[in-house]
């Protein structure tokens, strides 16, 4: 089934707030504003619509959080949505090497790690190999503001709503499928 029909087939108030929060980029409170719910009605349907995605996309996720707690929270937020975590890791060694072992689908990075390393080199490194959808979930988006670095399709500011997380994920892992299924094909030989 095309992606434009999956999306399509979600129920019609949760596709509404996942399309408004993700790809309008607005914010829960003026989401809930629109659909004439509250915010805690607006995550729930968020969180429906990331649901009825992932089902159509499971996938094996890595996540590189170095913060215990946070990642514990995207660990089962990933997990609530159907995919399979494949490995936490906490420095860039970490994460290539888990990479190594089981390649991901979707890829959820911070970018300033415990050890000093950086989520983002790790993240660079690995696409060097194989292509995947990447969310940055950080306190310091403003770095990737220098110019130097191709600045992210999907980036989340810490504190996050796990709905946000939820919703850019999927559509991170919705689009990633739509330009593949997009991609010309080789003519046969």
């Amino acid at each position: 089934m095309p992606p434009e029909r999956r999306l399509s087939n979600i129920t019609p108030l949760p596709r509404q707030a996942f399309l408004l929060l993700s790809l309008e980029g607005f914010s829960e409170e003026e989401v809930a504003f629109i659909l004439g719910t509250d915010v805690a009605e607006t995550r729930r349907l968020a969180d429906a619509a990331g649901r009825e995605m992932a089902a159509e996309i499971a996938t094996d996720v890595l996540i590189i959080e170095d913060e215990t707690f946070i990642a514990m929270d995207l660990e089962s937020l990933v997990k609530n949505l159907g995919h399979n975590v494949v490995g936490v890791a906490r420095t860039h060694a970490d994460a290539v090497a888990l990479a190594k072992n089981r390649r991901p689908g979707l890829i959820l990075a911070d970018i300033q790690l415990a050890d000093g390393s950086s989520g983002l080199d790790a993240v660079n490194e690995l696409l060097r190999t194989f292509e995947v959808p990447v969310v940055f979930i950080t306190a310091y988006p403003e770095r990737f503001l220098t110019g130097e670095r191709p600045e992210p399709a999907f980036l989340i500011s810490k504190p996050f709503q796990p709905a946000m997380v939820s919703a850019v994920a999927s559509q991170a892992l919705f689009f990633q499928r739509n330009s593949r299924n997009r991609a010309p094909k080789a003519p046969a030989a």
